[in-house]
């Protein structure tokens, strides 16, 4: 009879909570994330964080392409980072105000103003999570007009207009 020796079974560990809450890692990093939105955004209640939050990281991943797109979604916690990563990029990226009302388009009795409020607070609070170089890297991929979404002031020049002065 032959008897086999016992063989050695290596297991990934769960997630373990951090201290003091019963979450795992990425749970609370997605909740600190929304609660940093409403905080931002003075939503009442954090339900409408998250959704707004949601929305605006789902069109954001429309608009992101490449290695900043896949370093964008690892710098984010992983709930943000699928929302991100799960969307098809666009062809051309939306001109700023375009995007915006698209965004209004989707969150209901919004309007561009409260939308324009609404994409700043998520986009806001991205950038100051983020590492410098890579929203300066993610503006770099979008059209003029996105920095002031992210908080910072918009120092590259006006595209040219291409309608004749009369």
């Amino acid at each position: 009879m032959t008897v086999a020796a016992p063989q050695h079974r290596s297991t990934i560990p769960a997630p373990t909570p951090r201290p003091g809450t019963h979450e795992p890692a990425g749970e609370a990093d997605w909740l600190e994330l929304t609660q940093a939105v409403r905080e931002a955004g003075q939503y009442a209640t954090a339900a409408e964080a998250e959704a707004v939050t949601r929305t605006v990281l789902s069109f954001l991943g429309t608009h992101v392409t490449g290695d900043e797109r896949v370093a964008l979604a690892q710098s984010l916690p992983p709930e943000a980072g699928r929302v991100i990563a799960s969307q098809i990029p666009v062809a051309h990226p939306l001109p700023a105000r375009e995007f915006v009302e698209l965004v209004a388009s989707r969150i209901e009795g919004s309007t561009p103003a409260t939308a324009r409020w609404d994409v700043s607070s998520v986009l806001g609070v991205l950038a100051d999570r983020l590492d410098e170089s890579l929203t300066t890297r993610v503006l770099a991929q979008l059209p003029h007009g996105y920095a002031l979404l992210f908080g910072r002031a918009d120092l590259a020049p006006p595209m040219p207009s291409t309608v004749p002065a009369a």
